[in-house]
């Protein structure tokens, strides 16, 4: 099967098309014949150190994926072949990414792909809709009539985030670049805030008549945390999928809480999803669909920190 090796870390120019062999499912996965495999920030951080996910090259980057169940696992009882499913498989001490034409899965975390999506579409989904919905619905738990502050809203995460907000009722203020403010509006986001040259805690703060946003979530990282912190109201909820910088002071004071937030793999978060997209709720936002041979332009992309959704690359034909 051919494959996207990474041999060394580096730059984009060091991953590598390759013949491999194709995997043998043991008794609790499936194989997958992988249709199209998404591409994100954490395979770039990967691909320059995977010390911190328990890698050490050569291995298989990839961790998006739709494809065709080829071969089920003597244990396997709720797919078959033929099956079209999504998923994103496991980071830590996983030598088998999706960016290969096979992949052999844990079938516990699969679930068959949405029926209104094509597979370049599903393959956006997982990990990023993923972290947002464990972001919003379990963790944050955001409930009709609150006012929602996410930042980076035009983002791969961001992206999900915004639609799954207002599918739960929800007021969204969102940020993203000048260029992305009408993006904004069209997933949904009621207020567009351009985080370069507005004030985002004033706006925040202004569109709550002063009392602060009931919900935080942070997708871009940095100090969008301390930032919030004032512009949240106490015993506000708040959340973010990096590592913040700055002080959290008055965290407490206002007995806030905040959430870190690592996708666990489980495949009835993307059954969850799946209903939702099925009813025209949520939806992916995909910016460009490049053959597997391509990958270095799209870490060309992640590298650059910038872009508007999620860059696909297309494995097989469906």
């Amino acid at each position: 099967m051919r494959a996207i090796v990474l041999p060394r870390h580096g730059g984009p120019d060091v991953l590598e098309l390759q013949e491999l062999d194709r995997p043998t499912p043991a008794d609790h996965e499936l194989l997958v014949r992988v249709v199209a495999s998404g591409t994100n920030p954490v395979e770039a951080k990967m691909r320059q150190n995977a010390a911190w996910a328990g890698l050490t090259p050569p291995f298989v980057l990839g961790y998006d994926a739709s494809g065709v169940v080829e071969a089920v696992g003597a244990s396997v009882r709720d797919f078959a072949v033929g099956d079209e499913v999504y998923y994103t498989p496991e980071i830590f001490g996983n030598t088998r990414g999706s960016y290969a034409e096979y992949n052999a899965v844990p079938a516990a975390i699969v679930a068959r792909k949405p029926r209104s999506m094509s597979h370049e579409e599903a393959a956006a989904v997982p990990l990023a809709g993923g972290t947002a919905w464990e972001g919003l619905v379990r963790r944050l738990q955001v409930r009709p009539g609150e006012t929602v502050l996410i930042h980076g809203g035009a983002g791969g995460v961001g992206s999900y985030a915004v639609q799954i907000a207002k599918a739960m009722g929800a007021r969204v203020l969102a940020t993203a670049g000048a260029r992305n403010q009408q993006v904004l509006r069209d997933l949904g986001a009621d207020v567009a805030i351009d985080y370069a040259s507005d004030d985002v805690a004033a706006v925040a703060r202004a569109e709550t008549n002063g009392a602060g946003v009931d919900v935080v979530f942070d997708t871009a990282g940095g100090d969008n945390i301390q930032k919030s912190i004032p512009a949240t109201r106490p015993f506000g909820r708040l959340a973010t999928i990096l590592t913040p910088t700055g002080t959290l002071a008055g965290l407490s004071s206002k007995n806030q809480t905040l959430h870190g937030i690592f996708l666990m793999r489980e495949g009835e978060r993307l059954r969850e999803m799946a209903r939702l997209i099925d009813q025209g709720k949520l939806r992916s936002l995909v910016d460009r669909v490049l053959p597997l041979a391509d990958v270095r332009e799209a870490h060309e992309r992640l590298d650059s920190g910038h872009g508007t959704g999620k860059i696909v690359l297309r494995v097989s034909e469906s």
